[in-house]
């Protein structure tokens, strides 16, 4: 099948000019001896990181949803979206423990990058995995929570083989009450930071960093959480509200304090719309949690070289983990978001003061995300090599190597 197809930011063009929609794993396993593949899921990137020669989609291999008999994993097939699999999941009363900002992209890219939601005691979408399988040229793999090898197959980036099935942890459904405040001073969110993103299950911090941060997005678990003195003196808003103000809120998940299924809160934007702004480049940045106060501060240094092409930022936090190329492997980090206006060149140049302000803390970038070249990624992982020989195992060739991850993580 020929196509011209570009990343969701509509930032980049991709090289291939062909994607294979093989029906089976012999078939796909086939297409792999053939070199310079990538898998193209949902295209939520904001880079390169996903091109290559030949693309591979997974929609035709098939959807699976299979709970287990104890009622706490769910195998799924790696191409669904987590707004398709939270519909299965509502009839068996099941619930994942987080969601991303939105539930349009898919399970395997998304954990591929480590992409998360939010909350302090809540790991990244990858922390989630108990089991994965994925085929690369040397044939098919399956990896386990108690494999050596499995906490660097988890965040592949992409690199080891094309993930064809996932084992992730549930639990029995919840609910969730969303409501944004106002009033929330630059004075109070910094000295009592830990305190104020881990008051709720989950909790957002949106500015463009002037002299108030704008609003605070809290997401209480019922029957878990309550109100407490972290957002007292704040005002709750009354309508519907977009995390960039000035846009129509429609697209938004529902807040209000009106308590909803898990799925239907946990996200920013609801999947049957289209979320954000819809044009815009996307930037994120991990820094130690106990750095968190002082790389606001960095950010808000150089807010006036930003201002005109940030969109919005969000600040968050994600629990550490042990995954070797997660960005929260060493510990919890504050998440830093930006949306940018959409224009690559000064939205270049907007990033390299962001990631200039933030060296002294040594920024980990989402993988997903838009970030230069400039900021050495590869260093800021300590299980890098291991990672290395993982993917020269799996794939001596380098079938799945493209000019990003060499990139990416050269220095």
């Amino acid at each position: 099948m020929t196509v011209v197809l570009r990343n969701w930011a509509g930032n980049h063009t991709y090289r291939a000019t062909a994607i294979h929609r093989p029906r089976s794993v012999s078939e796909l396993a086939e297409i792999l001896t053939r070199g310079d593949v990538r898998v193209v899921g949902t295209r939520h990137t904001f880079s390169d990181i996903g091109d290559a020669g030949r693309l591979v989609s997974l929609d035709h291999l098939g959807e699976r949803c299979e709970i287990s008999a104890d009622r706490r994993t769910v195998l799924v097939d790696g191409a669904m979206t987590y707004g398709r699999l939270s519909e299965l999941l509502e009839p068996t009363g099941l619930a994942l423990a987080n969601l991303a900002s939105l539930p349009h992209i898919s399970i395997a890219g998304a954990i591929a990058t480590a992409t998360h939601g939010s909350g302090l005691r809540n790991g990244n979408l990858a922390t989630a995995v108990r089991g994965l399988t994925l085929v690369s040229p040397s044939g098919v793999h399956s990896f386990r929570d108690l494999d050596d090898s499995f906490r660097g197959a988890v965040v592949s980036l992409g690199a080891l083989g094309v993930v064809t099935d996932l084992t992730l942890a549930v639990e029995p459904t919840y609910d969730i009450a969303q409501t944004v405040y106002r009033g929330l001073t630059w004075e109070r969110l910094l000295d009592g930071l830990e305190a104020i993103l881990g008051s709720a299950y989950s909790v957002s911090v949106f500015t463009r960093f002037g002299a108030v941060p704008d609003a605070v997005w809290i997401k209480r678990r019922i029957g878990r959480d309550t109100v407490g003195d972290e957002v007292a003196g704040l005002v709750a808003e009354t309508e519907m509200c977009h995390p960039i103000d000035g846009h129509p809120a429609e697209a938004c998940t529902s807040q209000l304090g009106v308590p909803g299924r898990w799925a239907d809160r946990l996200p920013h934007f609801r999947a049957d719309a289209r979320p954000s702004s819809g044009a815009e480049i996307q930037s994120e940045y991990f820094v130690p949690l106990h750095h968190g106060a002082d790389a606001i501060e960095a950010v808000r240094a150089v807010a006036h070289r930003i201002a005109e092409v940030l969109l919005v930022s969000e600040i968050r936090t994600v629990a550490g983990d042990g995954l070797w190329l997660s960005p929260q492997s060493d510990g919890p980090t504050l998440a830093l978001h930006f949306t940018w206006v959409d224009d690559p060149v000064r939205a270049r140049d907007a990033v390299r003061a962001v990631e200039q302000a933030l060296t002294p803390f040594a920024p980990r970038p989402h993988w997903g995300k838009f970030f230069t070249p400039a900021i050495a990624v590869g260093a800021r992982y300590p299980a890098l090599e291991r990672f290395l020989d993982l993917q020269v195992r799996l794939d001596p060739a380098g079938v799945f190597r493209n000019p990003w991850f060499d990139r990416a993580l050269s220095a």
